[in-house]
């Protein structure tokens, strides 16, 4: 396919996420002819990434690429990629829980797999990560149906839910301790679905109400949250984490609306402005563990369901977290989120970096 052709794309919204899906076949295989491909399909490096598809902001610059799977106990291979907006850089470190809420609709709607009756039920395998997820969503003659009356945080107007269940078969805890000192502070390191780091925002001077855009104005702040993410990187098995995007650096506060515990999360060189659905699900886990940080300003609820709290209100997420005969802690989640078909098509990527 040359490059006047265009390449088959199809632009979702997952969650609070917004992102190019691909069927693996459509794309290249080779991870460097593929980055670049994308680099010029998202527009980046550019702050406006003005011509390409992405929208200035790592949380609408991110890509699925889906195939079915060769695993007779999986249906759907799907391996995220996180474009940086004003660098050339594509990265598969992490996965993301809220572009995950589109893949199986995506892969009905690709003839990946067929679906039948009112609800689909597939089975997906986050290449990043390993982990294993179910996704349940409604069907209309076959085909996902998008619309709905669920409402979640950061997104403006109703879809229906997709669940999502993801099983937790390693330990949650790369270092195996509850609490370690990172750079000065005490953090706790966990890996719920999503590698994150756990600090106390008073002991940043912030006090978990500010907004994202006035956190990030503050160049030492976000100096020395960058010093904990880079230190707290290899001792979470990370490696050299300078050019990735993983680990997750969140300030916990005590809640302020009902929720378990208020957050603010670096992505780690924005603040996101809600919460990643796999970042609540390991905040959760988080302040479950006895002696953990957090844990002591949190208040947990009587039920799994945990609602977290994040600058645009409360997420909801399901964990269960419990101790193994080894010691190690082990969690899984659920959560509801939406998704929706933004547009379906051929985009053209630009000539050339």
């Amino acid at each position: 396919m040359t490059a006047d052709e265009g390449i088959r794309c199809m632009l979702m919204r997952g969650g609070t996420s917004k992102g190019a899906f691909f069927v693996a076949g459509d794309v290249p295989d080779d991870a460097a002819e593929r980055a670049e491909l994308l680099l010029r399909v998202m527009g980046s490096p550019d702050p406006r990434q003005i011509d390409g598809l992405g929208g200035a902001h790592p949380l609408t610059s991110k890509v699925a690429v889906v195939s079915a799977s060769d695993d007779s106990d999986v249906d759907i291979d799907y391996h995220f990629l996180q474009v940086a907006v004003d660098a050339p850089v594509v990265s598969d470190a992490q996965t993301c829980g809220n572009l995950l809420a589109g893949v199986g609709a995506f892969a009905v709607e690709r003839g990946l797999i067929s679906a039948h009756g009112e609800l689909a039920t597939v089975r997906i395998r986050l290449i990043n990560t390993g982990d294993l997820a179910t996704a349940r969503f409604r069907l209309r003659d076959g085909m996902p149906h998008y619309d709905g009356e669920l409402a979640i945080e950061g997104v403006p107007g109703t879809a229906a839910g997709v669940e999502l269940r993801i099983g937790g078969g390693r330990p949650l805890l790369p270092t195996g301790n509850t609490s370690d000192t990172v750079a000065g502070h005490s953090a706790t390191l966990i890996d719920n679905g999503m590698p994150v780091v756990l600090l106390r925002a008073a002991e940043f001077g912030v006090a978990g109400d500010e907004p994202p855009a006035e956190l990030e104005t503050r160049s030492d702040l976000c100096d020395s949250v960058e010093h904990v993410r880079l230190t707290a990187g290899p001792m979470m098995g990370l490696g050299d984490v300078l050019t990735q995007t993983v680990p997750k650096v969140f300030l916990l506060s005590p809640p302020r609306n009902g929720g378990v515990v208020g957050t603010r999360a670096f992505i780690p060189h924005r603040v996101h402005t809600s919460i990643g659905v796999l970042m609540a699900a390991s905040v959760a886990a988080g302040v479950s563990i006895p002696e953990a940080v957090g844990s002591e300003m949190s208040q947990l609820p009587d039920s799994t369901e945990y609602d977290i709290e994040h600058p645009g209100g409360k997420s909801s997420v399901n964990v269960e977290v419990s101790r193994a005969s080894d010691g190690s802690w082990r969690g899984t989640s659920t959560s509801i989120r939406t998704a929706r078909k933004i547009f379906d098509g051929r985009v053209f990527a630009r000539p050339r970096l």
